[in-house]
């Protein structure tokens, strides 16, 4: 769908919060009066933020979320217009450098993302969360496939995306009837990992991203990429990647020290590299 203007009189380190802390980049959506609808700004913030963190070595989780009640409203169509001439390819081209590439920013980050989910996901920002790696969100959390509302086939990766998480037919369903999905049923469905009360949200959020930020972060980037090639592999060339990605695994400091660890019965002290 088209870009909206620019937010004047905001800048976008205020509309896009971000600090790294003990090697957790958390970045947040602060647009609470419009529900963290996304701006093009915040957007292309957003991707540089995530591209930064893969190539950070003193990252080594990233926490994304939101201010006030919604997670992220979708993209901001304020002042947008379907009407005008528009040369052919435009809309095409507009969601490829713009929704599609926030997508891949998440998909594509070297670093584990969990979505923390303070309140209404839709649209883009349902496909948002949904491309993250973990997905905690609070009760009250609702997850909204917007765009059959406004006569629009799902951008951003939804068609992508919500298939292989939940198979085609529940996919149709949530696409065809935009009803809004609780975080209960999100939950049921695959779609969220755990469903927390809304005061422990940061806390969770914090606790498994600091179990990341401790992990094998190597490891974990291989792994990633590995389930998320998966589904458009065959048996071969799964297996193929796999043994490759062990084989690239056994070069790092970490994977060194687990196996050490095991052999002393001792706890694994990995360092990301």
């Amino acid at each position: 769908m088209p870009d909206s203007p620019r937010v004047p009189g905001n800048s976008v380190d205020s509309l896009v919060q971000h600090a790294t802390d003990n090697q957790v980049c958390r970045i947040t959506l602060n647009r609470p009066e419009t529900l963290n609808a996304i701006t093009p700004d915040q957007r292309e913030r957003i991707i540089e933020l995530l591209t930064d963190a893969s190539a950070d070595p003193g990252v080594r989780a990233v926490v994304l979320t939101g201010t006030g009640r919604g997670f992220c409203a979708g993209a901001d169509l304020r002042g947008g217009s379907a009407a005008g001439e528009r040369v052919p390819g435009d809309v095409a081209r507009t969601i490829r450098v713009g929704a599609q590439r926030l997508i891949s920013a998440v998909l594509d980050c070297e670093k584990p993302v969990i979505a923390a989910v303070n309140g209404t996901a839709a649209g883009l920002g349902a496909h948002l969360a949904f491309a993250c790696d973990l997905v905690l969100a609070v009760e009250s959390a609702k997850f909204i496939e917007v765009f059959v509302r406004r006569g629009l086939v799902p951008d951003g990766g939804g068609a992508y995306l919500l298939p292989r998480l939940v198979g085609p037919q529940r996919a149709k369903e949530l696409m065809f009837f935009g009803d809004a999905l609780t975080a209960a049923d999100a939950e049921r469905l695959g779609l969220v990992n755990r469903v927390v009360p809304g005061g422990e949200l940061d806390k969770t959020a914090r606790e498994w991203a600091a179990r990341l930020a401790t992990g094998p972060t190597r490891a974990l980037a291989l792994t990633k990429q590995l389930v998320n090639a998966s589904l458009d592999s065959d048996r071969t060339t799964a297996f193929a990647a796999e043994a490759a990605a062990q084989e690239i695994n056994m070069t790092t400091d970490d994977a060194q020290e687990g196996v050490a660890s095991f052999v002393e019965r001792r706890s694994a002290e990995y360092r990301g590299r």
